[in-house]
């Protein structure tokens, strides 16, 4: 049975459209290769580790941020969007990515974080000196509530919480006022209102694009643009502070701002570029306008709807069951949404997201197969897929012990405002926080069995996962049935075949619990793709039983004839029409 039937575009005679047979690779540099001993992952770590991405076959590298920071947050508090933090290196061995990628026929993504800056970047110090500098109104400046004593608590302007736990407002004593936070209070809001302040952030923009950086992932970039008026958002009972999301998610002057960046920044140059929003909030309807070659704004969009099924509410600390249903009606409504126009973008996991085969699969008994399958299950979807570091070797979450284990900001404020200020226990914090935090995908790159995995010959900054020993690069790369090898065919047959790449898209089984099934169709040719989701076996009733005679592209187990599928199996099917 089909549910939808979505229709693509045919292949385009231009290279506009390069990266719908792309596929991209996520690093995150302070947990992929260090090649100092201090810990740390750099940039000359990754220069070393150039030959195993171009045998992986990706694309186009998206690197997290490198700029100076003072690692509030990561790097994604910036302190120089023009200079390179000497944890990770400097911009001669940037410059030197950029070559070895670029011989090698890769691109480089940069991570654009320009919602906000670091409290540390000259801008903001100037912003805060007094209320008559010329840069106070870059960023987002309101004075208490009236009546409140300032500084103290309900006297922020308004109710809005931070992502990261706490107010979104933070006092500052020399003005007077208090400036907007929408995560770390050491993430200071840039006001795009202000002209001078996008006319500063699209020189930047260019100064890159001009060293040769091949495009931008946009942090939260539909956060941008905000109601002027900065109201209250609305307050469950359950909650300290209140939801701003409808006054800064796609905002009032998000695309006239984005139009203006590609003005600004794209239009004329004549190479392949690539631009992805991360849009947390965003819509499929929201995605087809943003994404819409004609409007030019950006390629494709990061959105969240999918990794959230498996949280009550959307409040990733408050984790339930995944249905399989609701992850294919997810799916497969974004699939249809940008069939017309626009395009998608596909993913497991990232940075921001528990790992893969841990969260979706089965990191147990079946990690192998089930690691394969949703390789297979997510680059044949239509959009253009993105590998996390580390997945292709079908890494999993880490087991924390004590809150002193982690390292991320994130999971760091909810333990202390949950434990102080909500009534939970530490032990009920701790069991809360283990599925879904950012610190499963930040341990290091397991590159081989020894001593902190190869990533380092110091003391790593997060803990190594000890699983290590076992799921590592080394005993990958050369086995031809490792995960390693079967993403290595995943990606070779999204190259070689435009079936994959530009064909329409059909859901199939929508009701079933345990088998994911879908067309791919293109030009008389047709593809089947049949995953199991559960540890027994289980049969794809497919209406055509004929597939099961069709040749075999794809598959994690030996071959069989057949639409029955062993636990984790995934096989994929191609014919005529």
């Amino acid at each position: 049975m089909t549910i939808q039937e979505t229709h693509a575009d045919p292949p385009m005679s231009t290279d506009q459209d390069w990266f719908r047979s792309a596929v991209v690779y996520q690093i995150y540099p302070r947990s992929f290769a260090d090649s100092n001993g201090d810990g740390v992952g750099d940039l000359r770590g990754i220069i070393g580790r150039l030959d195993y991405l171009n045998k992986l076959g990706v694309d186009v590298l998206w690197l997290s941020p490198v700029y100076r920071s003072p690692q509030d947050d990561n790097g994604y508090d910036i302190s120089d969007y023009q200079d390179i933090d000497p944890i990770f290196g400097d911009l001669e061995t940037l410059d030197e990515l950029i070559a070895g990628l670029h011989a090698r026929d890769m691109k480089l993504v940069m991570d654009l974080v320009v919602n906000h800056t670091s409290d540390e970047h000259p801008w903001f110090l100037e912003s805060r000196s007094s209320l008559e500098n010329p840069k106070r109104d870059w960023y987002w400046w309101r004075s208490p509530r009236d009546g409140a004593e300032p500084g103290s608590a309900g006297a922020e302007p308004n109710n809005w919480g931070s992502a990261f736990s706490g107010p979104a407002w933070e006092y500052d004593q020399t003005t007077g006022q208090y400036y907007l936070h929408l995560f770390s209070k050491k993430q200071p809001d840039l006001n795009w209102e202000n002209p001078e302040v996008r006319a500063a952030i699209y020189s930047m923009m260019n100064w890159w694009l001009d060293r040769g950086v091949d495009g931008f992932r946009m942090d939260v970039i539909n956060f941008i643009s905000k109601d002027q008026q900065l109201p209250d958002g609305p307050k469950s009972d359950d909650k300290i502070y209140g939801d701003g999301g409808a006054h800064f998610i796609c905002g009032p002057r998000i695309h006239e701002f984005l139009q203006e960046m590609h003005r600004k920044v794209f239009a004329g140059r004549d190479r392949q570029l690539l631009t992805v929003g991360e849009m947390p909030g965003v819509t499929v309807e929201d995605a087809a306008i943003f994404t819409d070659p004609a409007r030019h704004e950006v390629d494709m969009v990061f959105q969240f709807e999918h990794v959230a099924l498996d949280q009550e509410d959307g409040n990733k600390w408050r984790p339930k069951k995944l249905l399989l249903t609701e992850l294919k009606k997810s799916l497969a409504r974004w699939q249809e949404g940008l069939a017309a126009r626009g395009w998608n973008s596909l993913y497991w996991g990232n940075h921001d997201q528990a790992r893969a085969v841990s969260r979706f699969g089965n990191d147990g008994e079946y990690r192998e197969v089930s690691a394969k399958m949703l390789a297979g299950i997510l680059h044949l979807h239509r959009g253009t897929p993105y590998v996390y570091q580390g997945e292709e070797l079908g890494m999993t979450n880490m087991s924390f012990g004590a809150i002193s284990d982690y390292r991320d900001i994130e999971v760091l404020n909810h333990h202390r405002e949950a434990t102080t200020h909500l009534g939970h226990t530490d032990a009920e914090v701790l069991a809360a926080l283990a599925p879904l935090n950012r610190d499963n995908a930040r341990t290091p790159v397991q590159w081989d069995g020894s001593r902190n995995a190869g990533f380092t010959t110091g003391a790593p900054w997060i803990a190594v996962n000890p699983n290590a020993r076992s799921i590592n690069a080394a005993a990958q790369v050369e086995d031809p049935d490792s995960v390693f090898s079967f993403y290595r065919e995943v990606i070779a047959l999204r190259h070689r075949d435009p079936v994959v790449s530009h064909g329409d898209f059909s859901m199939l089984l929508p009701e079933d619990e345990h088998v994911y099934a879908f067309n791919r169709s293109l030009h008389g040719m047709e593809m089947l793709i049949i995953g199991n989701f559960s540890s027994t076996e289980r049969l794809a009733e497919i209406d055509d039983d004929s597939w099961a005679t069709a040749e075999q592209v794809l598959a994690n187990y030996p071959l069989e004839k057949s639409l029955r599928l062993r636990p984790w199996e995934l096989k994929v099917f191609r014919r005529s029409a």
